[in-house]
């Protein structure tokens, strides 16, 4: 993924019906890639006790919890709740951007909103969420892969790799299909200068445009440097020194 302003200002809202609680945290690190959480919010219907193991993380983690009744069976009020708050900052509060965590494909039209507004839209949420939602945002982040970084934490005590045959052996990854590869391809082909090479860091910001839930950690990366460094049948891997620096931009090319 390319670089991003990680000073921007967050506002972060949380379906608390349907998302789970265990991994608030992973959560709250991972938006803090994005920019800095000012707003951060929690809805749901307190006095239901499907909702009680979310009590501990609002206190450990500062998040005003939001109270939602449920007037009518069958109506989810907590969402028309989110996206209500949601205008109201967008039009009230110094907003650079909106985090939902959601698994509910009803936000669909609130992150295209939110867009249209020139605000970043980021959101969490589990596998099962509709495709909708998920291309409606800058980019989607599956809580699957973050309880993944969050065991292999706890197994390893690093995450400098989580592409190894034990963790494997533990947890499941998406396989690098075909139609993966032809997309990295015709966005490598898309960069390209004349010699044919593309900045991977640049790959990689396009990539997300087109696919937002796209991320190596999906399929057993920590990077996308070493995920390309994998696929060496299709394509090559350059290191070039940059001048008066210790560091090294990586350029990608399809392999002849």
């Amino acid at each position: 993924m390319s670089e991003v302003n990680t000073d921007l200002s967050l506002a972060v809202l949380i379906d608390a019906d349907n998302i789970p609680y265990a991994n608030i945290k992973g959560m709250l690190d991972e938006i803090t890639k994005f920019g800095i959480p000012s707003i951060k919010r929690i809805y749901g219907d307190w006095t239901k006790p499907t909702v009680s193991g979310w009590k501990p993380a609002l206190l450990e983690h500062a998040i005003t919890p939001i109270q939602q009744y449920s007037y009518t069976t069958g109506k989810n009020a907590t969402d028309s709740a989110m996206i209500i708050d949601a205008m109201d900052i967008l039009h009230r509060e110094k907003i650079d951007g909106f985090c939902i965590v959601s698994s509910d494909s009803d936000f669909t039209r609130l992150a295209t909103r939110l867009r249209e507004s020139s605000k970043l839209v980021i959101g969490i949420g589990e596998k099962k969420t509709p495709k909708p939602f998920i291309v409606a945002c800058d980019k989607f982040i599956y809580i699957e892969i973050i309880s993944k970084l969050r065991n292999s934490n706890q197994e390893s005590g690093t995450i400098n790799s989580i592409s190894t045959s034990a963790k494997k052996s533990v947890v499941e990854y998406d396989s690098i299909d075909n139609g993966l590869i032809n997309l990295i391809k015709s966005t490598i082909d898309d960069l390209a200068d004349d010699t044919e090479w593309a900045f991977l860091a640049r790959v990689g910001g396009l990539l997300n445009k087109k696919k937002p839930d796209f991320d190596p950690r999906n399929y057993g990366f920590i990077k996308l440097t070493p995920m390309i460094k994998s696929l060496d049948s299709e394509f090559e891997i350059e290191e070039r020194d940059v001048e008066n620096k210790s560091i090294k931009h990586v350029y990608v090319r399809i392999k002849k």
